[in-house]
């Protein structure tokens, strides 16, 4: 655990309920299973759930959703969270917190997308960026992945380094001559545009196989958009990964950005999460094979 992490479970929700939102205090509290880090996610009744963060960090957050998600909503082609109330710190909860509307559908697990469903979501998942990217809404706060893709070039060579000295399955070489490769595409040079900025599997529902919702806009921004391709490599198998690079358009140095902005978040999650979460462990091992599958390193 972080040092300013907290420990949280459904007594707080409840306490939290009771002294802040009391319409909602009789309804039963259950956390969901996640493999996020950012916030703790709680369902409360069948219409709401509630997101406590875990630590500072992702306290910050709270108000850059209940400011922006209201106003993204109705221009894009996906539901987003609605936002039903922002909570005060209380109860010994030290940040601010959020009771959301909750939206049905089933969170997509890497591998085990495939076939026609595939490229539908893939075609779902191209409208959302497009559209997002497409957002002329002025002021908007930076998007959490911005900057130009070199200003992680330190990182990800120390991550790269930390796990040779672990036994981790792990083609450093390979991973290594990928992250250059995407380092020579040209930069972005375009205005800065909407991205959500953390399209990870568990911020997507499905139903149905197609999109069902996407989530956790605590990271939307403003800021270059190829970051938003990472589901090309962090969910969709190649096929799909083909119909959404046509689908959103993007020319062939916005698409080496693209893997190079996976390639980059999995590698650096991959020995910080090795051995205490195994869902994001999971996707950044298959983050980086698909990568190099796909021609990173080559």
């Amino acid at each position: 655990m972080h040092a300013d992490e907290v420990d949280v479970d459904e007594d707080l929700v409840r306490a939290l309920l009771r002294a802040q939102f009391p319409r909602y205090a009789g309804l039963p509290v259950r956390r969901l299973a996640s493999g996020g880090t950012v916030n703790a996610i709680f369902r409360v009744g069948t219409g709401l759930s509630v997101r406590l963060p875990l630590t500072a960090g992702g306290a910050g957050t709270v108000d850059r959703e209940a400011v922006w998600l209201p106003r993204l909503a109705p221009l894009l082609p996906a539901p987003v969270p609605v936002v039903v109330g922002t909570g005060e710190p209380g109860e010994g909860f030290p940040w601010r917190w959020a009771v959301h509307g909750w939206i049905e559908g089933e969170v997509p697990v890497e591998g085990r997308v495939g076939g026609a469903a595939a490229e539908a979501l893939a075609g779902d998942l191209a409208a959302f960026v497009t559209a997002l990217r497409g957002v002329g809404l002025e002021g908007g706060p930076p998007a959490h992945r911005r900057a130009p893709l070199a200003d992680a070039d330190a990182e990800v060579r120390a991550a790269i380094e930390a796990l040779r000295r672990t036994d981790e399955p792990f083609e450093a070489d390979a991973v290594l001559a990928g992250w250059e490769e995407a380092l020579e595409a040209p930069a972005w040079e375009g205005p800065a545009c909407w991205s959500h900025s953390d399209l990870m599997p568990g911020n997507l529902l499905t139903s149905g196989g197609r999109l069902a919702a996407v989530l956790d806009f605590g990271t939307v921004g403003l800021g270059e958009p190829a970051v938003d391709l990472i589901p090309a490599w962090n969910l969709l198998p190649a096929p799909a990964r083909r119909v959404f690079r046509e689908r959103v358009g993007a020319d062939g140095a916005s698409w080496a950005r693209g893997r190079g902005w996976a390639l980059s978040m999995a590698v650096v999650q991959l020995p910080y999460y090795r051995r205490t979460n195994g869902v994001i462990s999971a996707n950044a091992r298959h983050v980086i094979r698909e990568v190099l599958a796909d021609g990173g390193g080559r």
